[in-house]
């Protein structure tokens, strides 16, 4: 038996209360997670589990060994800190989660430049416009868009979000004038599909309101050239538009007066986060 990985497999699913976020963690089944558990309970000879068919509870004797789990794993990573840091060797992977447009425009290629800086680091990049839970979803790091709700997660402000309503010249050379928001009624228009209530779908759904798009589509660079091909308005985040409108493509329709701008966080879950992931974090900061 590999203890260390079945206290770790064992202190998810004491946090999450069931097996599929440890399988989700670890990569592995709950038919696995199971057997992990099954092994620690027989070498121990104790119940750590009382299981029912949807949840798993902490007996008395695992509610303790789970506190004991936290400590021996908590010195654990910090001892690997802070080796780290004696040799200032930086190394493993580190787990990310952003959404799509700004991971692909922005975060990508900073984090490529980490990459050739540090190659005893990997990076484990996913863009995904909902909301993941950092929890049950195991990540590092996480980029979020917009005012930052009640969470026991730590945020650093990075940079804000811009957005631009743009639409090709030919457009609208060809349609009748914008002069206001309602002139979008007679417009066509290119709708980003959102898998959240975020700020984001917020500010979406209050300027287009629930209507019929030409196009939709959660990736930015794609309606950016529905766009330029002539099929409507698109509101997009600058940093997507900013080289088609730079190379005469799309125009920026100044007389729409754009959302807000929405700060942008890199968030975490603690201080005392590994040397990697801080690396990274300042790479990210000091880049913006």
């Amino acid at each position: 038996m590999d203890k260390l990985t079945a206290m770790q497999v064992f202190s998810c699913v004491a946090e999450q209360g069931n097996y599929a976020a440890a399988a989700h963690q670890f990569n592995i089944s709950r038919t696995m997670v199971g057997k992990r558990i099954n092994q620690l309970e027989s070498y121990l000879g104790v119940k750590l589990l009382n299981r029912t068919t949807r949840q798993q509870a902490l007996s008395e004797s695992g509610q303790f060994y789970y506190q004991e789990c936290k400590t021996i794993l908590a010195a654990i990573t910090a001892a690997e800190n802070t080796l780290q840091s004696m040799t200032g060797t930086i190394s493993g992977t580190i787990k990310m989660n952003a959404p799509v447009s700004f991971g692909n425009t922005v975060l990508a290629p900073i984090v490529n430049r980490f990459l050739l800086q540090y190659p005893q680091v990997d990076v484990d990049l996913r863009l995904d416009n909902n909301l993941v839970d950092p929890m049950l979803d195991s990540v590092d790091i996480l980029v979020r868009i917009g005012e930052l709700g009640d969470s026991a997660l730590i945020g650093r402000h990075i940079m804000d979000y811009h957005m631009q309503f743009c639409a090709s010249p030919e457009y609208l050379a060809n349609h009748s004038t914008i002069t206001a928001i309602t002139d979008l009624h007679e417009h066509q228009c290119l709708g980003f599909s959102y898998s959240s209530n975020g700020s984001l779908s917020i500010a979406h759904q209050q300027i287009f309101g629930k209507r019929h798009f030409r196009l939709s589509s959660n990736s930015g660079v794609v309606l950016t050239q529905a766009a330029i091909d002539g099929l409507g308005v698109v509101l997009q985040p600058s940093i997507v538009v900013k080289q088609a409108i730079e190379a005469g493509l799309l125009v920026n329709i100044t007389s729409l007066t754009p959302p807000e701008a929405m700060p942008i966080h890199l968030l975490y879950k603690d201080k005392n986060v590994l040397l990697k992931t801080r690396s990274l974090i300042a790479f990210i900061n000091r880049v913006h």
